[in-house]
């Protein structure tokens, strides 16, 4: 994997077949490739976009046009928890979910997991309106993408969204590969280890493929924390909470 000879979102899933897949995932690919005409069997078309592969999916089909994921993977989830303190240790927390399904659908419901559990800033904004999140959604979205696209699949364990009181952290399985350093993400290089599920994400979201995303939530977020944990196997981002009572999310610090 590390010398891109091999790319685990290729192979395939055991005991899994073409009736775990969810059509109608496959036909809005399709429409969104422009390939929703085209008059071949089923399972030819499947093959040819790597859903299938010797009557089992691929685990990047899996992953984004599958029934039921985690059926066969479980541990290709986000565990995410909102503890009311500063520490992981803490016994009590506010919310704690499980998030499963598809690439798309556990990204969306992420971003719904932040919407509930961070605090809205008016911003000069009228009274009855919703504010803005007091960490700019961009940065939690191109963070959140990068890690559902880029975390090393080999690994079995969940990716972890932790919010504390002064920070969050989203953390993925599996440091950088190959020869990439935080510096060089900072400056918006990037290698794929994922290629197939870059390919679905680059039609079936807003992911870009071009090294961008950091260099984007940096914008709006210039001090957050990237750490790449060799030993622990991780790749871990930190954003931090604007103090209680900042009144604007330019006043975010990141």
């Amino acid at each position: 994997q590390q010398s891109g000879l091999i790319y685990v979102d290729e192979m395939i899933v055991p005991e899994t077949g073409i009736d775990d897949i969810n059509e109608k995932k496959v036909e809005e690919y399709l429409t969104n490739i422009g390939q929703k005409e085209i008059d071949v069997p089923k399972e030819v078309l499947l093959k040819n976009i790597n859903i299938l592969k010797n009557g089992c999916l691929t685990l990047g089909g899996l992953l984004f046009f599958g029934k039921n994921p985690q059926q066969f993977r479980p541990a290709f989830c986000i565990k995410a928890v909102s503890f009311y303190g500063m520490d992981i240790s803490d016994s009590e927390y506010r919310d704690s979910v499980d998030i499963v399904g598809t690439v798309p659908e556990m990204f969306n419901d992420a971003i719904g997991f932040f919407k509930r559990n961070l605090h809205y800033i008016q911003n000069n904004r009228n009274f009855n309106s919703t504010g803005e999140l007091e960490i700019p959604q961009v940065v939690l979205e191109e963070i959140l993408q990068n890690a559902l696209t880029h975390r090393d699949y080999s690994k079995n364990s969940p990716i972890r969204i932790l919010i504390f009181e002064d920070r969050v952290e989203i953390i993925s399985p599996g440091s950088l590969p190959n020869s990439l350093t935080v510096e060089n993400i900072r400056m918006g290089n990037s290698v794929v280890r994922n290629n197939l599920i870059v390919s679905y994400s680059s039609k079936l979201m807003y992911y870009r493929g071009i090294g961008s995303g950091i260099l984007r939530a940096l914008k709006y977020a210039p001090t957050l924390e990237l750490i790449d944990d060799k030993q622990g196997e991780l790749f871990k981002v930190i954003l931090h909470r604007p103090k209680v009572g900042s009144s604007s999310p330019h006043e975010y610090s990141g």
